[in-house]
C-alpha cells in the first residue's frame, strides 16, 4: 500500500501544477467568455524565460518571478494583438478561438527558432535534490516548493478575486460588461489584468514542469493545454475552485494510470472521463454554483 500512497502523493503534487496551469486559462473565459488556446504558448514562453534567466547566473527563485512577469506581458500582448479588435465585436467567440491558435502558433515558431528545436535542459544545480521521508513517503524538496507555491498563489489569487476593489471590478464585468461600463469600470483595463494574471500563472506553471522534468522544448505546452481542457470541464467552465480540485483529480488518475496500466492508458481514461462529464454533468463538478471569476453577460 506504501507505494499507491506514494503515487498518490506524486499525483497531488502533479495536479497542482496542472491545476496552476489551468486556473489561468479557466479565469480568462469566466471574465471574457472566450477560449484562449494561446494559453499553452504563453506557458512555454514562461519556461524558456525562466531557463534563460537561469542560465545567464540568477537565482532560481528571482528567475522564476521574472518568469511570472515575462509570461504574463506575453500574455497581455495576446489579448492587445490578437482579441482587443474581436471584443468591439458581439459574437466574435469562434474568430477569437482562431486568432488565439494563430498566436499560438506564432509563439511556438518563435521558440522553436531561439531553441533551433533543441530541448534545454537546467543546470544541475538549479535546485537542491533534497529528499525527506513522512511515514514510509518519500517527497522531495522541490514537490514541497511546488505545493508550496501553488498555493500561496491559488489562495493570492482568490484573496484578489473576493476581497479586493480591482477583484470586485473583474467580477463585475465577467457579469456584464456593459453595465459595469455604465458604472465607471474600464473593461479594457480588467481584461488586460486578467490576461497578466492569467499568463503569470502559466508562466510559473512553465518554470515548475520544465524544472520537475527538466526538459524544456517548443511544444511542451500543447499537452497540458489539452489537460487544462479536460480540467475546466470537469471542474466547471469559469470556476476557480472547480479547476482545483479537477486538476487534483486528473493528476492522480494520470500518475496511478501511468504505474499501474499499460503505457497510453492513463491519457485513455483522463479523456473518457471528459466524455462522460460531458455527456452526465456538462456544467462540471462546480459549474453551477462557483466562486468564480464568471457570470453571465
Amino acid at each position: 500500500m506504501t507505494l499507491f500512497f506514494q503515487q498518490v502523493l506524486n499525483g497531488l503534487i502533479s495536479g497542482a501544477v496542472y491545476a496552476l496551469f489551468a486556473l489561468g486559462f479557466t479565469l480568462i473565459f469566466g471574465v471574457q467568455k472566450v477560449l484562449n488556446l494561446a494559453h499553452a504558448g504563453v506557458f512555454m514562453a514562461g519556461a524558456f524565460i525562466g531557463y534563460y534567466l537561469v542560465s545567464i547566473g540568477l537565482p532560481f527563485w528571482l528567475a522564476a518571478i521574472f518568469a511570472m512577469l515575462g509570461a504574463g506581458l506575453v500574455s497581455v500582448l495576446v489579448d492587445l494583438l490578437a482579441l482587443r479588435q474581436l471584443r468591439t465585436r458581439r459574437n466574435a467567440e469562434f474568430a477569437a478561438i482562431v486568432a488565439t491558435i494563430g498566436v499560438d502558433f506564432v509563439l511556438i515558431s518563435i521558440a522553436q527558432i531561439l531553441s533551433k528545436t533543441q530541448v534545454y535542459r537546467f543546470p544541475f544545480d538549479t535546485f537542491p535534490a533534497v529528499f525527506f521521508t513522512f511515514g514510509g513517503l518519500r517527497i522531495s524538496l522541490l514537490q514541497i516548493v511546488i505545493v508550496v507555491t501553488v498555493v500561496t498563489l491559488v489562495l493570492a489569487m482568490m484573496y484578489y478575486l473576493k476581497w479586493t476593489t480591482y477583484g470586485r471590478q473583474v467580477r463585475a464585468v465577467a457579469s456584464n460588461d456593459r453595465a459595469a461600463k455604465l458604472l465607471g469600470i474600464n473593461p479594457n483595463l480588467i481584461y488586460t489584468q486578467t490576461f497578466f494574471i492569467a499568463g503569470a500563472l502559466a508562466g510559473m506553471a512553465g518554470v515548475l514542469i520544465g524544472l520537475s522534468f527538466n526538459s524544456i522544448h517548443f511544444m511542451m505546452g500543447q499537452p497540458y493545454m489539452l489537460y487544462a481542457f479536460v480540467i475546466v470541464v470537469l471542474g466547471g467552465l469559469g470556476s476557480v475552485p472547480g479547476a482545483l480540485a479537477a486538476g487534483l483529480i486528473i493528476g492522480v488518475i494520470r500518475t496511478l494510470g501511468i504505474a499501474y496500466f499499460p503505457a497510453g492508458m492513463a491519457d485513455i481514461v483522463i479523456f473518457l472521463l471528459l466524455f462522460v462529464i460531458l455527456l452526465v454533468k456538462p456544467s462540471g463538478l462546480a459549474g453551477s454554483a462557483a466562486v468564480n471569476a464568471g457570470g453571465r453577460r
